[in-house]
């Protein structure tokens, strides 16, 4: 999923970092660069993950974007106690602000996954909360633009027009051809034509 709009979300319902919310695509990128005071939080897109095909004929899958809030908190003790009833309260906050909260119009509501101590120091606790949000690959209505290339390649072949049939039945068979039928000779004929 894309960071901006979290990033924009998180900044606007979480005043507990005053607007101390920037993104990036790995911790080890944003740790060098991660000079907002503190307490702060920087949002990485962290995983996703593909269901199998649900469908025969084309591609259906059910895709779940991960993205991890990093909150990174001044401890008052060397042991972060205080910092740990400080998390606990961050975390209603990021629950508030991002459970059942749609990142984008294709995606269900993002749900929360788990939270995780990545350091501890005297300078610093840095805590990882992760959310997901799913959404399908492969388009829901004909009118959407493809999003995979078996669309892509459906939606240039001329539109259905109408059939034709030639039906050659079972029986009756001529015995001289081939027995049991079908013996190769065209019994009924008939077509269709799709109205739009």
């Amino acid at each position: 999923m894309k960071l901006n709009p979290v990033v924009a979300h998180l900044r606007a319902t979480c005043p507990s970092f005053a607007g101390r919310v920037a993104g990036g695509i790995d911790w080890d990128a944003v740790v060098e660069s991660a000079k907002l005071a503190l307490p702060a939080a920087y949002v990485i897109a962290s995983a996703d993950a593909a269901e199998p095909n649900r469908a025969q004929n084309t591609v259906l899958q059910v895709i779940t974007d991960q993205v991890s809030v990093v909150i990174v908190l001044e401890p008052e003790d060397e042991r972060g106690q205080e910092a740990n009833d400080l998390l606990h309260d961050i975390r209603a906050e990021l629950w508030r602000a991002l459970v059942g909260w749609r990142p984008g119009p294709e995606y269900n509501p993002i749900e929360y996954g788990k939270g995780a101590l990545l350091h501890i120091s005297r300078a610093r606790v840095v805590y990882q909360f992760n959310f997901f949000a799913d959404f399908q690959l492969g388009r829901n209505l004909p009118s959407d633009p493809p999003e995979t290339w078996q669309e892509r390649e459906a939606d240039g072949l001329p539109g259905f027009t109408g059939a034709s049939f030639a039906m050659d039945c079972i029986d009756p068979a001529d015995p001289n051809l081939q027995r049991p039928g079908p013996d190769g000779r065209i019994e009924v004929k008939f077509s269709g034509d799709v109205v739009p």
